[in-house]
């Protein structure tokens, strides 16, 4: 069991870094967007700051997921992210891959805090 989870946690990592990175030197090809989607993304060009901080958080959360000691930190860090992009996937973008893709994520995410939960008694007590 504790390879299976160390396995999964390097691949959810690693796709957070992946995008993450991806945000700063646009190296994936863009998928084709809906008229909905370009317009939210022309909002969030014009703001700024805001695609940066994620694509930050999402590198610090990936990178943090990856390694057993700081994992616990790593999934709290990327889950309001994780939130963002499953509300996405099902309402903006309902396909049923993306939605499927980002599910087992978020499930990913949370079996991650939950396995963790004795580390965050102290910042719930």
């Amino acid at each position: 069991m504790k390879v299976i989870k160390f396995i999964l946690c390097l691949l959810f990592g690693l796709m957070f870094l992946n995008a993450g990175l991806d945000k700063f030197l646009h190296y994936n090809p863009a998928p084709k967007l809906t008229e909905a989607q370009i317009k939210l993304y022309t909002a969030f060009g014009e703001i700024g700051w805001l695609l940066p901080l994620v694509g930050v958080v999402e590198i610090i959360g990936g990178l943090l997921f990856i390694f057993p000691k700081t994992r616990a930190l790593g999934a709290i860090v990327i889950l309001p992210v994780m939130v963002g992009i499953v509300l996405h996937n099902t309402y903006r973008d309902p396909s049923s891959t993306g939605i499927a893709i980002s599910l087992v994520l978020f499930l990913i995410n949370i079996w991650i805090i939950a396995d963790n939960s004795k580390k965050y008694k102290a910042l719930v007590s």
